[in-house]
Formats: structure tokens, C-alpha cells, sequence
């Protein structure tokens, strides 16, 4: 087991000192409303864990889990889709959800060497779910992206363990962000990038009124949130600036990849969450990637309405399921992409300063961000 001063398990909502969300300072994206903590936990039922490894300067790598429900994902599957963006990554689980258009397990993202120990990690979870006794095959989705250049990955010095502490430590509520989980040892544009997360209200806009009362989540059609895991790069741009640094951080390149995850508790078919996860992938051009040669960018989206989840019963005949009309779907395609923008910003704003086995990754300097966002006219109240 190893020493407590080697080992941080990040199950706090805390914030790291001294950082601050991109909304908080004033870099507001899009217009509709977020929900109640701006996380993809205000999606109803979604959890979020996280697990973080530091040994020296060595080791920086981690988990993050994200579970669809409370109940056993197993046995009521959620609808789901998958879209890439460009394949060069290691997205364990996506044909079976292709295929079929359901998730049955916690979604786990981690480091590219370490995907077979988070598939462990979500086998043992599933197959010690009561109402499992009898399951023999069981399609863990696990994401990676390579944090190679902060961590020594070909130690694979996260063990199964660890995750499933990712995953039992799941919770509703606020999520942390920055170098935390699987974002621990990851690079965005040059800068130190992590976990980042937003949410979108949808509105009602058949009623009067409805911006008002979207600040009331309850008044709110439903709600799409996004989780990212940051670890691209491109030439960095926010609310459409262009961010000069001039030569730009070292380390910096086009190539990388992105994880997202899209929630949402509207009923969408996996048909409509394909559609939904396709212009998720908008909002990393906005943030200023090309979706490079060497990048792997995927989206993986679900549905928590128990109105189509995959239940026993509906899966041993036929049923009627809610569906969504394709003619409302345009409100959640600028929900995903404004979540998933913001979520980006998030990754980075909150990230903090790591120091690898040969060369520290610095985080972005917020405050020369901002002077070039309000000399642009585009900062809002910070």
C-alpha cells in the first residue's frame, strides 16, 4: 500500500487556491442558462468520482468515473451513442455501444496504458452488484488520452483499486476540476489542461418568461451537461480571441486528444444522442483545434430518463418509448456546444501547475487571458 504523502485520492469538491471558472471571471459562453453547479451532475441521477495518483515527479495520472445513475446501470442500460471525432485513441466498449445504442456500466476515463485496469476495475463493480449474480459478459466503456509527458505511463502505476475507488466514490453535486482524476497528467495547448465540466438549462420557449425561470432548474425542460478531459492542442482561442503568446508554451502542438461525456435527462433515442454528440465536437474548433492528424476526439453521450432506459422488461419485448422530435433537437445542439466550450475553458482555468519527470507544465496565465478578452470587449463583468 503505499505512503499516504505519495497517494491523493480527490474526492473533494474543493477548489485549488487561487483558481476560479471561467464564468466566475467573467468569460461567459453562449447565452442559455446553466444549471444549478454548472457540472454534468446537475443532470438528475449523474455522478461523477475521481481518483489521483502522484508518486515524485514521476507519477501524475488518475481516474474519473462517471456513472449515469444511482441503480444498477446494468440491469436498466441507459440509451447511448458514440461519435469520432478522429480515432487515433483506445475507446474500450465503443462498437458494443455502436452496435446496440446502450451503456451498461459506469463510464471510466484514464491514461492510454492504463485502460485495461480501469476495465478490471469496472468488471469487478459490475459483476459485485447484487441482481448480477448470473451476468457472464459485461462491455465496460473506458476512454483514455496519453499524459505520457507528465507521467511515467509505462509504469502503469494505476491499479484496478485505485479506479474502483473512482467509481464507489461518485457522487452528485459540485465537481473539481483542473489537474485532478484522469486530467492529472494532461497537456492542453501547451498549458497544463485536466477535467472540466459545464451544464446548459433547455428552455421553454412556448411560455413567457422562460429565461427567468430557467435560474429555477426545476422550471427547466431538462438539462445538458458535459465532462471533459482536456489533453489536445491547436492555437488556443476563447469567446473567439485569439490568444497570443507569442512563440506559445513549450510543449505546445496540435496534436493531443479529447474525452467528452454528454449527459442529458431529456428521452433521446441513441439515433438523436449520435446527433447530440456529433456537435459537441463544434466547440473544440471554437476553442482553437484543428481535431489533428494525431489526436483521438471522442463523444460519448447518454440519456438518464427512465422513459428509455433499457430495462428487463422492455428488453424482453416490445414497448413504446418516449421520443424526442427531431424538429426541438437545435436547442441541445447549442446546449452541447456551449457546455462542452465552457467545460474547456474550465479544465484550464482550474488547472494548476505539475512538475513530470523532466519538465514542469505551467497553467495558463489566467490574467493575460482576461486583459485580451476585455481589450476585445468580450469580457463580461470580471
Amino acid at each position: 500500500m503505499l505512503c499516504a504523502t505519495l497517494l491523493t485520492l480527490a474526492s473533494s469538491s474543493q477548489e485549488p487556491a487561487e483558481r476560479r471558472r471561467a464564468r466566475d471571471l467573467g468569460v461567459i459562453v453562449g447565452t442559455l442558462p446553466t444549471g444549478a453547479q454548472n457540472a454534468i451532475t446537475d443532470v438528475p441521477g449523474v455522478m461523477v468520482g475521481h481518483f489521483t495518483l502522484d508518486i515524485g515527479r514521476e507519477v501524475h495520472t488518475g481516474a474519473t468515473a462517471i456513472i449515469p445513475h444511482a441503480g444498477n446501470v446494468f440491469q436498466d442500460k441507459v440509451p447511448a451513442a458514440v461519435y469520432v471525432g478522429n480515432g487515433f485513441g483506445k475507446l474500450m466498449g465503443s462498437t458494443q455501444v455502436q452496435e446496440l445504442g446502450e451503456i451498461e456500466t459506469p463510464i471510466v476515463l484514464t491514461n492510454t496504458l492504463c485502460v485495461p485496469r480501469a476495465a478490471d476495475a469496472i468488471l469487478d463493480y459490475v459483476l459485485a452488484q447484487p441482481g448480477n449474480e448470473q451476468v457472464r459478459s459485461v462491455n465496460a466503456v473506458v476512454g483514455e488520452t496519453n499524459d505520457g509527458f507528465l507521467n511515467d505511463i509505462r509504469r502503469r502505476a494505476l491499479t484496478p483499486e485505485m479506479v474502483l475507488q473512482a467509481i464507489t466514490s461518485a457522487k452528485t453535486g459540485p465537481v473539481q476540476e483542473g489537474a485532478v482524476g484522469a486530467g492529472r497528467g494532461t497537456v492542453c495547448f501547451g498549458f497544463k489542461g485536466g477535467i472540466g465540466t459545464a451544464s446548459r438549462s433547455l428552455l421553454d420557449f412556448s411560455r413567457p418568461g422562460s429565461f427567468a425561470r430557467a435560474a429555477d432548474p426545476a422550471s427547466a425542460l431538462g438539462t445538458v451537461g458535459v465532462l471533459v478531459q482536456t489533453n489536445y492542442g491547436g492555437n488556443l482561442q476563447v469567446l473567439g480571441v485569439p490568444i497570443d503568446f507569442g512563440l506559445g508554451p513549450e510543449g505546445a502542438s496540435h496534436d493531443g486528444s479529447c474525452m467528452i461525456v454528454v449527459a442529458t435527462d431529456i428521452p433521446l433515442s441513441d439515433r438523436n444522442l449520435e446527433r447530440l454528440a456529433k456537435r459537441a465536437l463544434l466547440a473544440l474548433g471554437r476553442t482553437g483545434s484543428v481535431v489533428s492528424n494525431g489526436s483521438g476526439d471522442y463523444v460519448i453521450a447518454f440519456s438518464t430518463s427512465e422513459s428509455v432506459r433499457r430495462t428487463p422488461d422492455r428488453r424482453r419485448g416490445t414497448h413504446q418509448i418516449a421520443d424526442y422530435p427531431n424538429d426541438r433537437m437545435t436547442q441541445l445542439f447549442e446546449a452541447v456546444v456551449e457546455a462542452t466550450e465552457e467545460a474547456v475553458y474550465n479544465s484550464l482555468f482550474m488547472a494548476e501547475t505539475v512538475q513530470g519527470p523532466s519538465r514542469s507544465v505551467e497553467v495558463l496565465d489566467v490574467p493575460y487571458v482576461l486583459r485580451q478578452l476585455r481589450a476585445a470587449g468580450r469580457l463580461r463583468g470580471g
